[in-house]
């Protein structure tokens, strides 16, 4: 299992700091394809669902707002095995963020996943 800040996701941050107008990557996805999360990526092992605006917020893990967290919920509009998902710069294309693939989660038809994705910079 691996999420990693990717290198599209690093230059995203660092766009922040110069204050060039970087969108906020707080659109959720999901994935159903198999594969392990490389620095590399720019999108998710094959992308199923539509993306949703999650809630980001500042939290602290070991120093004060040290982390950037986004919570989002995506429901199935079909039988899903769930095997990756990431954060986004827009609802349909954009810019990757952070990226985890994680062991098989199972969802039928109508069911709902919430995701909360952190990234904390330590």
């Amino acid at each position: 299992m691996a999420t990693l800040l990717v290198n599209v996701g690093k230059a995203l941050v660092t766009g922040f700091i110069l204050g060039g107008g970087a969108t906020e990557p707080h659109h959720v996805a999901l994935g159903v394809g198999t594969g392990t999360t490389a620095a590399t990526d720019t999108t998710l092992f094959t992308e199923a669902e539509s993306r949703v605006v999650g809630t980001s917020t500042q939290q602290t893990v070991t120093t004060t707002n040290d982390t950037y967290q986004v919570v989002g919920t995506i429901t199935a509009t079909a039988a899903r095995v769930v095997k990756n998902a990431g954060l986004f710069t827009d609802a349909s294309a954009g810019t990757l963020f952070v990226k985890g693939d994680f062991s098989d989660i199972n969802l039928a038809i109508g069911d709902s996943i919430q995701f909360t994705i952190k990234c904390t910079f330590s």
